[in-house]
């Protein structure tokens, strides 16, 4: 809920001599300040309903590094940490919606459709440790629930909605496309009521008014979320069908994949930063609308609070790209390394 540290003004200052040039870069840039948390912060939810989510995340997230470990073929490690390193990077740049509210990419249904449900587990997982522990996104006493609703519950509910419209519509790209879409829209939904079921049991605000409002908010927001997974999904059929799960179109070149992957994560951070929004995401917006927003507590700093760099203070814009890179490659790192251990490279998959 904290904004990120700097001031757009900053980004004004320009030499007379370049007047076109630099205020269109600085104003692209500062759209990067306006990165906020944008899971539920420390305070929203009291510590017993903390400790069951964290406790029905744990099970989960075991659940999925088990399946991993039995199912995921040694080729597919690589995608794991780039999944993680682009949904890193695409959480960070919000999407306006009506009613004065903007969304952000949640990426679950994008990562089932690619890796398999427990694969997303694990790169959802690892995004959501990272944002909490280096970028103060989302509380840490309320870890347990956000890994809760959009590491387990966010793939748990869409993947199966993913498959079966699959099964009953015609072969095609149009039936990929159309099952992701909704898929990914029912995943929003049902992480967002997930956490008002939650803000409802920590008597933070009554489910008769918290049910609504984050669904009817995230009903707008699921729209964007399943546009966005659509397009990713669109452009990874046609180029590199071989990236969706259940697709065996040959082998994958692990260099060719990195070097696609990292120029997507790449250009998501430098060439979309103009459409991110500066509008408050849903949970915000609802709890302005019922009046909780004021519990907010901090119960830990962040090395990289804000989505800041200290060595770049004099540039807030450039700041934050840089700390968006080395949370984009961090996430990366880790998910590789997790997936590296559970796949030995000389180890053949359980069949599915």
């Amino acid at each position: 809920m904290r904004r990120a540290r700097g001031h757009p003004a900053q980004c004004g200052k320009q030499r007379v001599a370049r007047p076109a040039r630099r205020p269109i870069v600085c104003e692209s840039l500062a759209f990067l300040i306006h990165v906020r948390t944008v899971h539920i912060p420390d305070g929203f939810i009291d510590l017993k309903t903390a400790a069951v989510t964290a406790a029905l995340a744990v099970v989960g997230i075991a659940i999925a590094l088990h399946d991993v470990r039995r199912r995921l073929p040694p080729r597919r490690v690589p995608l794991i940490g780039l999944a993680a390193a682009f949904v890193f990077a695409a959480q960070m740049l919000n999407f306006p919606v009506a009613a004065g509210t903007s969304g952000h990419l949640i990426g679950a249904v994008l990562v089932c459709v690619l890796l398999g449900p427990a694969a997303a587990v694990i790169v959802m997982t690892t995004v959501l440790v990272l944002q909490c522990l280096m970028f103060a996104d989302g509380g840490v006493t309320a870890l347990g629930a956000n890994v809760l609703n959009l590491g387990v519950i966010a793939p748990t509910v869409g993947y199966p909605v993913y498959v079966a419209l699959r099964r009953i519509g015609p072969p095609g790209l149009r039936t990929l496309l159309l099952a992701a879409g909704f898929a990914a829209w029912c995943s929003t939904l049902a992480a967002a009521l997930a956490c008002a079921v939650q803000l409802a049991a920590s008597g933070t605000a009554p489910l008769n008014l918290a049910l609504p409002a984050m669904g009817g908010v995230h009903m707008l927001i699921g729209l964007g979320e399943a546009v966005i997974t659509m397009l990713v999904v669109a452009v990874v059929a046609r180029a590199r069908p071989e990236l969706i799960d259940g697709i065996d179109s040959g082998p994958i070149s692990h260099r060719a994949l990195l070097a696609y992957g990292g120029l997507a994560t790449l250009a998501l951070l430098v060439f979309v930063v103009p459409v991110a929004s500066p509008r408050p995401d849903g949970l915000e917006w609802v709890a302005g609308r019922l009046d909780f927003a004021q519990q907010t507590t901090t119960v830990q700093s962040a090395p990289l609070d804000g989505y800041s760099l200290d060595v770049a203070a004099a540039s807030p814009g450039l700041g934050t790209a840089l700390a968006g890179l080395v949370g984009a490659a961090v996430a990366f790192a880790v998910a590789w390394l997790v997936a590296r251990a559970l796949t030995p490279a000389n180890r053949s998959p359980a069949p599915r």
